[in-house]
């Protein structure tokens, strides 16, 4: 089954993003303002960024992720460009009992029994392989083949992906994966990503004619976390790992 979860992450995040923001517009000494930074302030001066669009501050956190997912997300995962991944390598690391993603159209329709025959013939295959290099019979592994990658985003490039990858036109398995990521980043820097979500939240769906038409259903579930947790059960169920 895909899954995230949250590795570490910069300490005091928003009080370094609202320290940052200060340094921009203050003639005082960095180390006074880094010892006289008012917390109450910290709100104030991410606001304030949002504001302005001066966003570089955020790019002074980071959050490492751990991730499990199929390779066909991971291909759409490492996309983000502004972001380090590491990712389990099919040249050195056996798969001789891989597991593998259904996706849910696939798991409710006439084609699974084909689909699990499918997966149980690949592994038999590549199994039967031992004589070739890993990093050859590779070749053989589905889309749907498990993979886990370990990944460090700043906080600017997290926002841009939620952006696209929480949005409902996502595909099932990513968009659970960004759902329960800003979940997990919002409880530790709820003023930096407590607006944070798909496109269609703060402003027009800019995916037109394909848009869901959801926009109000997922204001509502972006901006109360309850529902957001929610929300990730409800995707959650959507997978199946075998």
């Amino acid at each position: 089954m895909s899954d995230v979860f949250l590795i570490e992450n910069t300490p005091n995040p928003e009080r370094l993003v609202a320290l940052s923001a200060k340094l921009c517009y203050s003639s005082d000494d960095i180390f006074y303002l880094k010892d006289n930074l008012d917390e109450d302030e910290i709100p104030h001066f991410i606001n304030m960024l949002f504001k302005l669009g001066h966003v570089s501050p955020f790019e002074h956190i980071n959050f490492t992720f751990g991730l499990k997912c199929s390779r066909a997300c991971s291909h759409q995962w490492v996309r983000s460009r502004i972001a380090s991944h590491s990712q389990r390598s099919q040249r050195y690391v056996s798969e001789n009992q891989f597991k593998f993603y259904i996706p849910k159209s696939i798991l409710e329709s006439k084609h699974l029994e084909k689909f699990n025959n499918l997966m149980v013939e690949i592994q038999y295959i590549y199994n039967e392989m031992c004589d070739i290099p890993s990093e050859d019979k590779r070749s053989v592994l589905p889309n749907a083949c498990q993979t886990q990658i370990i990944t460090t985003m700043n906080a600017r490039e997290l926002i841009h992906f939620f952006n696209i990858r929480c949005c409902q036109r996502s595909q099932d398995e990513i968009r659970f994966i960004a759902t329960k990521m800003l979940y997990l980043v919002r409880q530790i820097a709820p003023n930096i990503f407590g607006d944070a979500g798909p496109n269609c939240i703060s402003g027009k769906c800019p995916e037109g004619k394909m848009s869901c038409g959801k926009q109000s259903e997922m204001k509502n579930i972006f901006s109360n976390s309850d529902l957001l947790f929610f929300e990730i059960q409800k995707i959650k169920e959507n997978e199946i790992n075998d």
